[in-house]
């Protein structure tokens, strides 16, 4: 726990993440803030009940959809190097596709979950490039685009193998080889290897059986980085405008945090959902609750797009089934936190945990 942070807010942290870990029976909590400039960690429980090991800044978690955030950013990336454009249509990478219904999607609709209507998972019976392809061919949307914002592993999950094919590498090499190392995460990965694999914590779930996300297509882009709270804050900072980067990146962490949809009070960006700052608790418990994830809402477009804001909380939640991330940052306070555990426990308790926290530092002279 970093000694410097100030006593009242990390008694705070303290209190507040400790009860969450005994509601949920939560084995290991890893939390990371930026505030005033300065990073702090708080850090709790174990990486592995078998081994009993520490949970540091550097053990690696599964965040589960927070991965689209950086799958999204590859394919930004590439656009800022003028690979790909998000205007275009999937099948214009993909000629297996041509003739098909995603003709009329663009890879922007991937991007922001309104492609009309992809079911959450992609069905277990595509195992192989072929049947992903055909399934992709086949698929029949349930709404025009851009008019219902359907969340879903699918498209992202398309958006990261067009990103990778236009770069000319696999997915998990565009992102291991070439983007983390830009933005100076080190100790992130697709494929964790050898060396970082005791750094990897366990995963527990529901019934506190240890488990671990199992290989599936589109997993890697959808659903598949594992980091520690240390690269992850470090990515926040990147999106804060903290941290110096080259021409290209900078431009591309720009352009997820660009507006498209609005839905209610949250503001579709690239992945990255948005609100207002400051922003009701209530309002952030809705925008994250589960309905969101599992039913289609219509949309309003907004033309043009709206440029990246300073005064709006922008958050991300993600989970596998032995894990629960969040990330939330508000870019006009310089504030940011990352929460990362291996248990997946409810949304609404990491929103509450997170608002809880930064509403303590926003406070602080």
């Amino acid at each position: 726990m970093a000694k410097d942070a100030p006593e009242a807010i990390d008694a705070s942290v303290d209190q507040a993440a400790r009860q969450v870990m005994q509601q949920y029976g939560i084995p290991g909590l890893a939390i990371g803030v930026i505030a005033q400039g300065e990073r702090r960690f708080y850090n709790y429980g174990v990486a592995s009940k078998a081994t009993g090991e520490a949970v540091t800044g550097d053990t690696l978690f599964e965040v589960g959809s927070i991965s689209k955030t950086l799958t999204v950013t590859l394919a930004t990336y590439a656009a800022a190097s003028g690979k790909l454009s998000l205007t275009d249509s999937p099948s214009n990478y993909l000629p297996a596709l041509k003739g098909s219904r995603m003709d009329q999607v663009t890879l922007l609709n991937l991007a922001t979950h309104t492609a009309g209507g992809f079911p959450l998972q992609l069905p277990d019976d595509v195992r192989n490039e072929r049947q992903l392809m055909d399934y992709f061919s086949a698929w029949k949307p349930q709404f025009a685009p851009g008019t219902y914002r359907t969340y879903a592993n699918p498209s992202i999950g398309l958006l990261g193998v067009i990103a990778a094919k236009s770069l000319g590498v696999p997915y998990a090499q565009a992102m291991e080889r070439d983007l983390l190392p830009k933005l100076g995460m080190g100790n992130t990965w697709i494929d964790v290897p050898a060396s970082a694999m005791p750094h990897y914590a366990q995963g527990y779930d529901k019934q506190d059986a240890p488990v671990r996300v199992n290989p599936a297509m589109l997993a890697a882009e959808a659903y598949g980085v594992k980091t520690s709270s240390k690269d992850l804050l470090h990515f926040v900072e990147a999106n804060l405008g903290l941290v110096v980067m080259d021409g290209a990146l900078q431009k591309a962490i720009d352009a997820t945090r660009t507006g498209y949809y609005r839905l209610g009070a949250m503001t579709q960006d690239l992945i990255w959902e948005q609100y207002d700052y400051p922003v009701a608790l209530q309002t952030l418990l809705e925008g994250n609750a589960s309905r969101m994830a599992l039913e289609s809402h219509a949309v309003t477009s907004l033309t043009p797009p709206l440029a990246p804001q300073q005064a709006v909380w922008v958050n991300k939640t993600g989970s596998t089934n032995g894990f629960g991330a969040y990330v939330a940052f508000i870019p006009e306070k310089k504030l940011g936190i990352v929460l990362l555990a291996n248990k997946n426990y409810p949304n609404e308790e990491r929103v509450k945990l997170a608002y809880r926290i930064l509403g303590e530092l926003d406070a602080k002279p």
